[in-house]
């Protein structure tokens, strides 16, 4: 993100809702803190029930920080220089504290901003990736990289280790599958003796919604519910008894899903739909 996206006004609008929802989280956690504290020195409460009204105020109060968690991660969009920075940060313990080697190849300041949804996940799968390589104790460094190609958010990750890696291995399945999630891609190589790699893109925006043939654009939503029960292969008589009709009133939808379609019988009107 250049100087004048963020001097723009969606990106200052963006800046003040981030900070009004920061206020908002701290206001919440002083109130949780607050009611924990005063239950847990309450005289009028024994151990017992202090614990467990404590327990529950917590419960709730993490139900809903979730939640907003939730909603603010979808709206806020974080600079992808930013992102990284916050990435860099989570894995400083591990940094200092570990055997384990990791250099950063910071993305171009330049990068489009990451939606919040696509930011989180991209730090959750690299630490889980990291983690991963780090369980294998030949590893001795690892090399993260992101880029941006303008659609895609592009992860690099690569270790030095034995080169026995692979996309099936128990600790990458997690990874594999939450990339999938989000329509991205992933891509695991190794060579013996030289270490393996992990290349993963995550999509910045939304799959686009596939727009419906032109035949089926006039269907009723009867008739679409008749036509996928037809596709499943079940009878008029299964049919009026799934959707509580008659079976002259299945009979009169499909005359109608057959002119509409413009198939000939049963089975072209189901080929069709496929």
């Amino acid at each position: 993100m250049d100087l004048t996206e963020l001097s723009s006004p969606v990106s200052r609008q963006h800046v003040a809702d981030h900070a009004r929802i920061v206020a908002e989280h701290a206001d919440r956690h002083a109130i949780t803190l607050e009611s924990l504290l005063a239950l847990l020195r309450s005289p009028r409460l024994d151990d017992r029930a202090a614990r467990n009204m404590a327990i529950e105020a917590a419960t709730s109060a993490l139900i809903g920080l979730r939640a907003v968690t939730d909603q603010e991660r979808s709206s806020i969009l974080e600079p992808v220089v930013g992102a990284f920075a916050r990435l860099q940060s989570d894995l400083l313990p591990l940094v200092r504290f570990g055997d384990l080697d990791v250099q950063f190849v910071e993305p171009p300041a330049t990068g489009r901003a990451l939606p919040g949804e696509v930011a989180h996940a991209a730090r959750a799968i690299v630490r889980s990736s990291v983690l991963a390589l780090a369980d294998r104790s030949e590893a001795r460094r690892v090399r993260i990289q992101w880029d941006c190609d303008g659609l895609n958010l592009l992860i690099g990750i690569r270790d030095d280790g034995a080169g026995e890696l692979s996309a099936h291995d128990d600790s990458i399945r997690p990874i594999v599958e939450r990339v999938t999630a989000l329509d991205g891609a992933i891509a695991v190589s190794s060579t013996p003796g030289w270490g393996s790699s992990v290349d993963i893109r995550l999509p910045l925006d939304p799959p686009a919604e596939p727009e419906p043939l032109p035949e089926f654009s006039q269907l009723s939503m009867r008739e679409r519910d008749v036509l996928r029960l037809l596709a499943l292969g079940a009878r008029n008589a299964e049919i009026a008894e799934e959707l509580l009709i008659s079976v002259n009133t299945v009979k009169f939808h499909v005359s109608n899903l057959l002119r509409k379609v413009g198939a000939r019988n049963r089975a072209e009107l189901i080929a069709t739909s496929r």
